[in-house]
């Protein structure tokens, strides 16, 4: 298995981990979907990805329809997206996305929560870099043959596929299938899935470290200060690192 599989295997225990905290994340990325391509799922990819995404984390329906509509009114502010770069200590690299409607209020909180971790708010380009920002997509896998599939998506970039497993509300262990591909890929695997009738689950980007750095428990402790701050603000959408992170499996 590769580095996305590894990535994801580590990841996918802390993700959306507080359920209001996805419904604020969601909610967000609703308004800026729709201010960039208007509040039709079917005349707006990335509106339909979003709203998969909403119903993967059980958003009810209701608050989905609410979000499109606030999102239409002229009087709905825009969010715009903007990354932050620094170092926690030890040496770890640090990359942040966040969706913001105050720049002013986002930079002086993201600089204070380095300050008070004894990490460094870097300058534009100084670690990212160290990360490839790739998009993924988790389909249903019954009755999939995974090596053809994995055939046909190699010429629209796919770099790895593999079945993952998650829990539903029950506790059952459910199978799905992930993909990974190159971040400007989205758009065409995508269509593919649709055009061949692949029930997409969820979508999204992240930014996978292309080398990590193993600290003791004392260390990754110091870390985690800054990264808990840092996932606690309501701007931030997604916070990445260079800190090796152990499984629970």
């Amino acid at each position: 298995m590769g580095r996305a599989f590894e990535f994801r295997k580590a990841r996918k225990m802390k993700r959306w981990s507080a359920m209001s905290k996805a419904f604020t994340r969601i909610g967000k990325d609703i308004v800026m979907a729709v201010k960039e391509g208007g509040p039709d799922p079917d005349s707006n990819s990335r509106l339909r990805a979003v709203i998969q995404n909403a119903k993967s984390v059980n958003m009810p329906k209701d608050n989905i329809e609410r979000a499109i509509k606030r999102a239409s009114d002229k009087s709905q502010g825009d969010y715009k997206e903007v990354l932050f770069e620094g170092y926690a200590q030890h040496g770890i690299a640090i990359l942040i996305e966040t969706a913001t409607d105050n720049n002013t209020r986002t930079v002086a909180n993201v600089r204070s929560y380095f300050n008070k971790c004894d990490g460094s708010l870097g300058t534009s380009g100084s670690v990212v870099f160290m990360f490839d920002h790739t998009c993924n997509f988790k389909i249903k896998g019954e009755d999939l043959d995974l090596e053809e599939l994995e055939l046909e998506l190699i010429d629209y970039g796919v770099e790895e596929i593999f079945e993952d497993t998650d829990e539903d509300e029950d506790g059952n262990e459910v199978s799905s299938v992930m993909i990974y591909a190159p971040f400007e890929s989205f758009g065409n695997i995508q269509s593919y899935l649709e055009e061949h009738n692949i029930e997409i689950i969820s979508s999204g980007f992240e930014r996978i470290p292309q080398v990590t750095k193993k600290l003791t428990p004392e260390q990754a402790e110091d870390v985690e200060k800054l990264l808990e701050k840092l996932e606690e603000d309501d701007d931030v959408q997604n916070v990445y690192h260079t800190m090796e992170e152990t499984t629970d499996e």
